[in-house]
């Protein structure tokens, strides 16, 4: 849900994810509670897999957004769309996401953590 922008937080003098909830009057609501749900889970957790949420909040003109970490890489749909060479895999990952873990420790949802959202 929502457009992400390569940004400069000119404060301090970083580059920064903005995630921009789209207009849409009919399911602002909805839409809403769901972005802020969304940026709540992500702020709550602390791992190296997840990125780190600075803020979330509205412009003057009325648009929604997430300031976040800003990783460098290809998007998981550009890591998926094609064949993924067996030596490029990692035997095991050394921190891996459970998100079933978190949902049971800390109530999360895990649609909040859709891949396409990246």
């Amino acid at each position: 849900m929502g457009e992400v922008y390569l940004a400069l937080d000119t404060r301090l003098h970083r580059r920064v994810a903005l995630k921009l909830l789209p207009r849409n009057p009919n399911f602002l609501r909805d839409q809403l509670r769901r972005f802020e749900q969304e940026a709540r889970a992500a702020s709550a957790l602390s791992h190296p897999n997840v990125c780190v949420i600075y803020e979330i909040n509205e412009t003057e003109s009325g648009d929604h957004y997430i300031a976040m970490e800003h990783v460098e890489g290809v998007t998981l749909r550009e890591r998926l769309s094609g064949p993924i060479p067996v030596a490029s895999l990692p035997r095991r990952s050394p921190q891996p996401i459970r998100p079933a873990s978190f949902t049971a420790t800390s109530s999360l949802k895990t649609s909040c953590f859709a891949p396409t959202d990246w």
